[in-house]
């Protein structure tokens, strides 16, 4: 499940991509020539004329990167605009400032002044849903949904495991919900490797921790990428918290963040296993396996290393990493060739404990605000998402545009696939569709089949996904008040830590001092932080 420290780092993913990186079931056929099977959408399009879609709405939403990198609105994307199209609803968008949404939703909300709709993280807001609701910024949806959202209110009926995700702990659902409906598009993150490297050097895939040690001091002295000089850097990691610097970590079945171990939450750098792993850590960067430079490496850099041909090891989303790189190495170097490494354990034939995945619901959905005016309406326009056509709309765009069925699978055009622009897949995605990124909808997992189609691509999915990831906590909610508490422990604690961790593995602050490192986190009150995670975790087991 989603950590609860942070998702993957922001080179890794940013927080859409995410780009995110699927098995459920298949819905009947629409009566439309928008047919297909697409993934838990649901079988029936309302009658428009009986829906009673509003006139008009203002939505508030964070634009995408991969949309915004083209268009200056959601209202320029072709599936809003077919949308507009069959509903006749006029959406006015508004989009805050890249990398103030946060700070700019407080001051909405503290104001009072509020669009119909806001599609945000709800995980992430201070106050939690069931106070916004008291408050009476957002509404309760359960009984809208119930009367005005067959399409939702059968996805949910489908799957019991969504409604418990995305109704709080007071029992409140309060946003439609993004939902990533296939296990396939949980996992997209993971350990990239320089295949053609291995290949080289006639090494094995790595599967354990003490491999991972032979194949990096193989590429740092093996002469690799055939130059003569010994400048390969065999990995590159980054340590702050919540970062995919901590994929070796999972080794020891613990992670840097929150997790639970039969339903006992634990915070993992407070765990003796975390001193083993920056021992380990300390003494591949003291020999020279990891980038000295790693901490002041931004993704420009990271970018000049790989197609420099100097680094052979670095965590990479599934996307804008393999595929992007694979993409930018084919005519420059035909033998480059990335592969996903399995996560690393301990002891050859153990299953890894833990690896990147996300939860089917991360928090991220539509709310309403108190300032509609027309709620009936709004929800039914929301629900339109749900149903095959808007499925259809939002994951492939428009058929004869972005897609064409064939035997009933969608598959993108060349415009998607091979942008006549240039363009990145990703952007091109941004034209059409947000399946690339998120929104209140379900995506569909012939997106990524396809998004993320070269073999190498495929092959890293299929083995970052085996892992257990039992270990991995849901998206949990809080009181105002503890979420006041935890926010100002974790502050603390996350600005402390990865002020540390560097010093520690980089030998700046002495092996000696990790028990004071602890002590000191204990000092923060992170025992504090791990009742109150441990007490919406308890909450959350006992929904229905």
């Amino acid at each position: 499940m989603k950590k609860e420290m942070g998702t993957i780092v922001s080179l890794l993913l940013a927080s859409s991509m995410l780009l995110s990186a699927c098995g459920g079931n298949t819905p009947a056929a629409a009566p439309s020539s928008q047919t297909g099977e697409g993934t838990h959408a649901a079988t029936q399009t309302p009658d428009k004329k009986e829906a009673g879609y509003p006139a008009s709405l203002t939505y508030w939403a964070v634009l995408n990167a991969n949309v915004s990198a083209t268009l200056k609105s959601y209202s320029e994307v072709a599936a809003y605009k077919e949308l507009e199209r069959r509903t006749g609803t006029k959406v006015e968008f508004q989009h805050p400032t890249a990398g103030q949404d946060k700070d700019q939703l407080n001051l909405m909300l503290a104001s009072g002044k509020l669009p119909d709709v806001i599609e945000y993280s709800w995980g992430t807001v201070n106050k939690g849903a069931d106070a916004l609701i008291k408050e009476k910024s957002i509404i309760r949806l359960n009984e809208l949904i119930d009367k005005h959202a067959p399409n939702l209110t059968k996805l949910l009926k489908e799957h019991p495991e969504y409604r418990k995700m995305i109704t709080t702990d007071e029992g409140n659902i309060y946003a439609f919900p993004f939902i990533r409906g296939d296990d396939y598009l949980l996992t997209y993150g993971g350990i990239a490797l320089r295949e053609d490297w291995l290949e080289k050097l006639n090494l094995p895939m790595p599967q354990t921790i003490d491999d991972y040690y032979n194949v990096y001091k193989a590429f740092k002295n093996g002469d690799p990428n055939g130059n003569g000089k010994q400048d390969e850097i065999p990995v590159l990691l980054n340590f702050n918290s919540g970062s995919s610097g901590f994929y070796f970590l999972y080794a020891w079945g613990i992670s840097d963040g929150f997790y639970q171990e039969n339903g006992k939450i634990k915070f993992g750098a407070i765990e003796p296993q975390f001193k083993e792993f920056v021992e380990v850590m300390h003494s591949w960067f003291k020999e020279g396996l990891i980038d000295k430079d790693y901490a002041a490496t931004d993704p420009k850099l990271q970018d000049s290393k790989v197609t420099n041909s100097q680094l052979g090891s670095v965590p990479l989303l599934v996307g804008g990493g393999v595929g992007r790189y694979m993409d930018l190495m084919r005519d420059k170097d035909p033998k480059f060739k990335l592969a996903g490494a399995p996560y690393p354990v301990l002891k050859t034939g153990d299953k890894p404990e833990l690896g990147q995945k996300e939860a089917p619901f991360s928090g991220i959905g539509a709310a309403i605000t108190t300032s509609a005016k027309n709620p009936e309406e709004i929800v039914k326009w929301l629900d339109y998402k749900y149903g095959q056509e808007g499925h259809m709309m939002f994951n492939f765009g428009i058929e004869g545009e972005s897609y064409a069925l064939t035997d009933g699978y969608p598959k993108y055009t060349d415009k998607i696939l091979k942008n006549p622009d240039k363009l990145p897949i990703a952007q091109a995605m941004g034209q059409y569709i947000l399946a690339m990124g998120n929104g209140p909808f379900v995506q569909d997992r012939r997106y990524m089949e396809q998004y993320a189609g070269l073999p190498e691509q495929q092959k890293a999915i299929e083995t970052w996904m085996n892992a257990k990831n039992e270990k991995w906590l849901p998206v949990l909610t809080q009181t105002a008040e503890e979420s006041a508490r935890f926010n100002s422990i974790m502050n603390d604690v996350n600005t402390y830590f990865n002020e540390t961790i560097n010093k520690l593995i980089m030998g700046i602050e002495p092996l000696d001092n990790f028990d004071k490192f602890v002590a000191t986190l204990k000092s923060m009150k992170i025992e504090d932080a791990i009742k109150l995670r441990q007490a919406a975790l308890d909450r959350y087991n006992k929904r229905q």
